[in-house]
């Protein structure tokens, strides 16, 4: 399962509310759709499952069509526009070279070894990007209190630490999923010490975030942050019933990729947009100029072909889907074969990772960017994405 997002922590420091969209980076009923509307999918689809494993259907829509898409999405963030290469040429081709040469000597090590590596970098990637929505609704809001800050991080990575503790934790016997592969995450039974205490810190973090709205709403007179709750409160609720209340392929796949995968493409159509009126004759424009059907089906077709070449050239497990023959777990090909050719494969994600952990930050914000996070001209975050200041 490829799976990554945008490392948005850091983005736009708080600062004056945006005034165009009340708050919101796109408006009230698209961000409560996107966030709110991908968890409650989410979560309605694990509670109307049974469990097992996730089905060829559930993989082809929600591994190839959410997973696996969303991370061709950040091509429009990116190699697909002229003048963003132009501008950091050393950091497009430095983090896809880096990237496989560090691919290639993991697995040539051991292929657990690249496994763990990517899983380890996937699960904070995803877990930054929790605190990153967070970060850019507060910012919305003009939160600028420190104590805000750290309690919204703090929650956000309770929400999200206290699951994977418990993974950790109760890895053994195995859980009925796992992250990429089988025991890419460290089995640490010794860890189910701390679960109970940490869970009760987690709860008393809960009970302040609550406090801390209720007396900026009462107290403090402040408008309700509602994206931001909305953020806070799915993220804590998908965690914990993708791994914690559920032990199922399918419900850990739901919970983990929608609410990841359908925000991020919605970021990026909203960037691709404002960047395609900026330069109306740039590649990225011609493509956007068919609208949200071009954006999908360019990153439709891109996951499909590379779930294509997984199955038939590694995994040779879902016939029914790509051809061939199902083989078993025997590899068809070599180590030094499999250790060039895997961390290829898994290229657009590795760079995906590491480029969303740059361009979506301060320094990076342009125009098109800051207005598609709903910033607006007149704002500390629409000037400094105006002049491309850091």
């Amino acid at each position: 399962m490829a799976s990554a997002g945008p490392d948005l922590l850091g983005a736009l420091p708080a600062g004056p509310r945006g005034a165009a969209r009340g708050g919101f980076l796109w408006g009230r009923g698209v961000d409560l759709a996107v966030f709110g509307g991908s968890a409650a999918v989410a979560l309605a689809l694990a509670a109307l499952s049974t469990g097992g494993a996730l089905p060829a259907w559930g993989f082809l829509l929600f591994v190839v069509g959410v997973d696996v898409a969303h991370v061709h999405t950040t091509l429009f963030r990116t190699y697909l526009d002229p003048e963003e290469l132009r501008r950091h040429p050393a950091l497009y081709a430095g983090v896809p070279l880096a990237c496989y040469a560090a691919g290639v000597a993991l697995h040539l090590a051991s292929e657990l070894a690249f496994w763990r590596a990517l899983a380890y970098v996937a699960v904070i990637h995803f877990v930054r990007q929790q605190v990153g929505w967070v970060a850019i609704y507060r910012a919305l809001a003009g939160e600028r209190s420190r104590v805000d800050r750290l309690l919204d991080d703090a929650l956000v990575y309770a929400a999200t630490g206290w699951p994977l503790l418990y993974w950790h934790a109760h890895a053994h016997p195995p859980r009925a999923f796992q992250w990429f592969v089988d025991g890419d995450f460290v089995s640490a039974p010794w860890l189910a010490a701390a679960v109970g205490p940490l869970g009760a810190v987690y709860a008393a973090l809960a009970v302040a975030y609550v406090a801390r709205a209720i007396q900026r709403a009462c107290v403090d007179r402040a408008p309700l942050n509602l994206g931001k709750h909305v953020v806070v409160a799915t993220t804590a609720a998908t965690w914990y019933v993708g791994i914690v209340a559920t032990d199922s392929d399918f419900q850990f796949t739901v919970t983990n990729v929608i609410v990841h995968g359908v925000p991020y493409m919605a970021l990026v159509f909203a960037y691709a947009r404002e960047r395609a009126r900026e330069a109306p004759r740039s590649l990225l424009a011609r493509v956007l100029a068919s609208g949200l059907l071009a954006f999908l089906g360019i990153a439709l077709a891109l996951a499909f072909v590379e779930e294509m070449l997984w199955d038939r050239l590694v995994w040779h497990d879902r016939p029914e889907l790509f051809g061939g023959a199902r083989t078993g777990d025997e590899p068809l090909l070599g180590p030094r074969a499999r250790a060039l050719l895997v961390p290829l494969l898994a290229l657009p994600q590795a760079t995906h990772y590491l480029l969303d952990a740059v361009v979506w930050r301060r320094r990076h914000t342009g125009p098109a960017q800051a207005r598609a996070l709903g910033f607006r001209p007149g704002t500390p975050e629409g000037e400094r994405g105006e002049s491309g200041e850091a």
